[in-house]
């Protein structure tokens, strides 16, 4: 018995990108395009009838953009992951759009594979960002939003001078061996160390443990 396919919704305003899309990810085994959609409030409907497992999700649509779509669609919906796939890298849209739910956000111009890939990823609970999109994800917000945390969340605070040392180097963007080479220890021992911040956290991996670390940074930082 073969494993059940990934059932996808397809959201964009233009139906040229949708049936490319659908064409290059039914080529893959295991995907399925359960529907498709053309702007954000018609993408909310299909979410309801069909269940996918996961929305490739536009920013910029008429009716109703990708971000509010997003927002919505995760309160709603808990079983049903978003994936942003967009030709717009700006800050705000990545930020926004992690923040509210996203488990991913790739440009148009992902290699099919490497679509197909995060697909897989994201519906296993992964986080998938493109290539010099995770600093945009963890930008800080603009200095008119006075969001400035004043003091650290339970989990955060809970965390030993260790692992706040370890985690402030993964919102760095430090891979595993440059935060041993940078800490001194062994890369096993950084493993361990990011097993524990995440099981304190309860996120699924360091994607998302820089994302939300990354707003209590200075209050981590010794």
């Amino acid at each position: 018995m073969t494993d059940a396919k990934i059932r996808l919704l397809l959201v964009d305003d233009q139906m040229i990108i949708r049936q490319g899309l659908k064409s290059l990810l039914e080529a893959k085994p295991d995907l399925e395009v359960a529907g498709e959609a053309e702007n954000g409030e018609q993408a909310i409907a299909q979410v309801e009838t069909l269940q996918p497992d996961v929305v490739l999700m536009d920013v910029r649509m008429p009716v109703m953009d990708g971000v509010a779509a997003t927002q919505l669609i995760c309160r709603q919906f808990s079983k049903t992951k978003v994936l942003v796939l967009t030709t717009f890298d700006n800050d705000d849209y990545v930020s926004q759009a992690m923040r509210l739910g996203a488990r991913g956000y790739l440009l148009k111009d992902t290699d099919s594979d490497d679509l197909a890939e995060a697909i897989r990823a994201v519906h296993k609970g992964y986080t998938q960002m493109g290539p010099g999109l995770l600093e945009k994800a963890i930008s800080p917000p603009p200095p008119s939003i006075p969001l400035q945390p004043t003091c650290l969340p339970p989990a955060l605070a809970g965390l030993t001078v260790r692992e706040r040392e370890v985690i402030c180097l993964i919102v760095a963007g430090a891979s595993n061996r440059e935060i041993a080479e940078t800490l001194y220890i062994a890369e096993r021992t950084v493993k361990n160390h990011i097993t524990s911040i995440l099981s304190q956290l309860s996120l699924r991996d360091r994607t998302q443990a820089a994302i939300f670390a990354s707003a209590f940074l200075p209050l981590l930082q010794p």
